[in-house]
């Protein structure tokens, strides 16, 4: 397991009329995860694009649990729990403190920058992983 926690502080443009945070938003959030967990790794995603490939998201859930306000801080604990072969899935947990906010997964393609198609992860990826999964 790859696991990384980043946190974000929930600013009132990311609030709705109900004064919680629009569900829309949490998309946002797993992808603030997501970058930081593979740039723990040791890569940012930038660098993963300029080496030839991508991670478009092709499944998303997400499951509300509590609603989270303005000036709250999120919590973003990211997931990686088995290694990646063609396909990338990450999960996630945002809490403020104790309180489960939201949980879910997205699940993402390894596409070639060249081609634009799907290919295996990538070796560069592999190892990375492989250097950094703790059971």
């Amino acid at each position: 397991m790859v696991k990384n926690i980043t946190t974000v502080r929930i600013r009132y443009a990311d609030t709705d009329q109900m004064r919680f945070v629009y569900n829309g938003k949490y998309l946002e959030f797993f992808e603030v995860g997501r970058t930081e967990l593979i740039r723990e790794l040791g890569m940012s995603y930038k660098q993963f694009e300029e080496s030839g490939f991508l991670l478009p998201v092709y499944d998303a859930y997400i499951r509300y649990h509590s609603p989270a306000f303005y000036d709250e801080v999120l919590e973003i604990e990211s997931i990686l729990n088995t290694k990646p072969m063609a396909k990338l899935k990450i999960e996630y947990n945002i809490r403020v403190g104790e309180r489960l906010i939201a949980s879910g997964y997205t699940q993402h393609a390894f596409v070639s920058t060249k081609t634009g198609r799907p290919v295996r992860s990538p070796e560069l990826f592999n190892k990375l992983f492989d250097e950094h999964f703790k059971e």
